[in-house]
């Protein structure tokens, strides 16, 4: 175990900042309507959504016809963005079928 000892003037400087920190995150938040930042969508969720597979996920992607933000290796959509393209994948689903 490790004991670290600061200065009282480092630690409220710290504290400070953390503080600020928090109050603009809340801004943002209240900003965008309450919405929580973990309410998006991650691979398999959108590909149960549209009924579609992984790789055709992948080509819309690649297309730019669905946003998505990568962290790591995870990619995530926004809900609002999977809604917006659902009747696009069900009409080419429907023109493929005829």
């Amino acid at each position: 175990m490790e004991v670290l000892i600061i200065q009282k003037e480092a630690f409220e400087e710290m504290a400070a900042k953390f503080s600020r920190f928090t109050e603009r995150m809340d801004a943002i938040l209240a900003k965008q309507g309450g919405r929580s930042m973990n309410r998006w969508m991650d691979n398999q969720e959108v590909c149960r959504q549209l009924n579609i597979s992984p790789r055709t996920l992948q080509t819309l992607r690649d297309n730019g016809t669905l946003a998505y933000s990568q962290i790591n290796h995870k990619v995530f959509y926004k809900p609002e963005d999977v809604m917006r393209i659902v009747k696009p994948v069900e009409r080419n689903r429907e023109d493929r079928a005829v």
